[in-house]
């Protein structure tokens, strides 16, 4: 069995490249060949805050995780950061 570990480090909004890694992640996580891990770095724990305030035209990034985040093995992020990031977004 393969493992795919996706590192995210941008955040939410802003680049698409939250957006592209969840998407690639939530079409690996249904296939029984592979292993998916997602780990928040950084700017990229903003994808797991609740009640996110979405751009127009954005997709919410708390669900896609979230969607992700029921079928991994594990979902994790950088604990000192997303405090400290949770705070920042407030």
């Amino acid at each position: 069995m393969a493992t795919t570990l996706f590192i995210l480090n941008d955040g939410p909004y802003g680049s698409e490249r939250a957006y592209n890694a969840l998407r690639l992640a939530g079409a690996l996580v249904g296939r029984a060949d592979q292993a998916v891990r997602v780990f928040l770095l950084g700017d990229a724990v903003g994808c797991a805050r609740a009640g996110q305030k979405v751009p127009e035209g954005y997709y919410n990034l708390q669900l896609m995780l979230g969607k992700v985040a029921r079928q991994v093995k594990w979902a994790s992020a950088a604990p000192a950061w997303t405090a400290a990031a949770c705070r920042m977004r407030t």
